[in-house]
């Protein structure tokens, strides 16, 4: 039995993995071998790394990067070279390779959890000497903009205190979608890295000002880039996958309709079709276009989602099949089982394994957001989603179809209602007390 009632699976003794080990001092020749290692895979592709007001710096500094795919790692070193870096790491990129993580000075971790271990070895890596890379957004940015930036960052940098460069990449969306991967475009690649903050100006600001300079900084549309830079894509099967994205057809308003073939995204319900051109606009094949920009589709579906909070109508139900991480080095299958999701409980995932039953419940609370998967190759090659404790992670691959993308944005949204609720409790106490 663990905290708000649940009942840890019974994994017969098995030892889970510890994240509360500090991670190593990244040794040199690895410095220079990921150095190599990124060269060799960024041949063949047009890059441009743009470092600003970076003259200088050494560490100890933080590194803020956006994420949009496993290229992001290999362009981040290049700009910290020749430096140590500990990158944190969500422990699934652990897979069948623990050891090589620890080795490269990685920092694991499971996604949307209060990991105070995680933020130990944060600053003991700073404390060290060393810089400390990490992808706030905590995942792939499924549509090439800005995804979900947590309130305790700011918190984070304050006490921190260090030098803070962001990394933003420009073109690693377009180049490698999260909701296709496997099929690469030619897209010129744009890194810049840019110091923003300096030890004496964090002094002077509050945690609130620190966001927002954060989220301004981390700000990026990888759309608008290739908009203003004239890129073409041409490749015939740029909109294959684009439906787990753009799940909800804006015409006839059916979720879960839409299915993608070549450079069309149509909904199978009213059979409207709409072509992403090679400049990256959308244009309905017949009638109106209602949205000609993939995050505006993208950003509206999110309204949806909120509009039915509002009005107490959100909830989801499903039969899933359920792979869990206890450990780095593999997953184990523990069968089926029933999950839900609402603004009240949250997530509960129920199952059976061993013989025994096991109930995880994970409050509105305690998720400000929910790692999703398209196609996951570690597993199987279907979407999934990953419900994750402390000391444990429940990748839950759903019947239904086409949900996963509704689902993050529902935990992202109830997780902001009950944020803010507890931020107006702990103001009015705090007005009574002073009264």
């Amino acid at each position: 039995m663990t905290q708000n009632g649940n009942i840890d699976v019974n994994y017969k003794n098995k030892k889970r993995y510890n994240t509360a080990k500090y991670p190593i001092r990244q040794p040199i020749f690895i410095v220079w071998l990921i150095r190599l290692l990124s060269k060799i895979l960024l041949i063949g592709k047009k890059y441009k790394i743009e470092k600003v007001n970076m003259e200088g710096l050494k560490p100890p500094y933080m590194v803020l990067s956006n994420h949009m795919y496993f290229i992001d790692f290999e362009l981040a070193a290049m700009v910290t070279f020749p430096h140590r870096v500990n990158n944190v790491v969500n422990l699934d990129g652990y897979y069948r390779r623990p050891w090589l993580m620890e080795l490269i000075g990685a920092i694991g971790t499971r996604k949307f959890t209060n990991d105070i271990n995680l933020v130990r070895a944060i600053y003991k890596v700073l404390r060290r000497g060393d810089v400390l890379c990490m992808y706030p957004e905590a995942r792939y940015s499924p549509c090439g903009i800005t995804s979900y930036l947590p309130d305790s960052l700011g918190a984070l940098v304050k006490r921190a205190r260090v030098p803070i460069v962001t990394i933003v990449h420009h073109g690693n969306h377009l180049h490698s979608p999260f909701w296709n991967f496997r099929k690469k475009r030619r897209v010129p690649l744009h890194t810049i890295a840019t110091k923003i903050l300096t030890p004496e100006q964090i002094d002077t600001m509050t945690v609130d000002e620190i966001n927002a300079c954060l989220r301004k900084a981390l700000t990026y549309d990888d759309y608008k880039y290739q908009k203003d830079n004239g890129i073409l894509i041409k490749e015939p099967y740029r909109a294959e996958c684009l439906h787990k994205v753009l799940y909800q057809c804006p015409h006839c308003m059916t979720e879960s309709s839409m299915a993608s073939k070549g450079d069309e995204i149509y909904c199978e319900e009213c059979g409207k079709r709409w072509k992403l051109c090679e400049c990256g606009s959308l244009c309905a094949v017949d009638g109106n276009t209602e949205f000609d920009r993939v995050p505006d589709w993208f950003l509206w579906q999110r309204e949806q989602v909120k509009a039915q909070i509002e009005r107490g109508e959100y909830c989801f139900f499903d039969e899933v099949d359920v792979y869990s991480q206890p450990r780095a080095m593999n997953f184990i299958h523990l069968g089926a089982a029933k999950v839900s999701h609402d603004a009240e409980r949250g997530f509960v995932l129920d199952g059976e394994f061993n013989g025994e039953k096991y109930h995880i419940q994970r409050l509105p609370i305690q998720n400000n957001s929910l790692h999703v998967e398209y196609d996951w190759v570690y597993v199987k090659p279907y979407d999934c989603f990953d419900i994750s404790t402390e000391n444990d992670s429940f990748y839950c691959f759903p019947k239904k179809q086409n949900v996963v993308t509704k689902l993050a944005f529902a935990t992202e949204i109830i997780y902001e209602t009950h944020a803010e609720k507890c931020r107006r409790a702990k103001f009015e106490r705090k007005k009574g007390a002073d009264l």
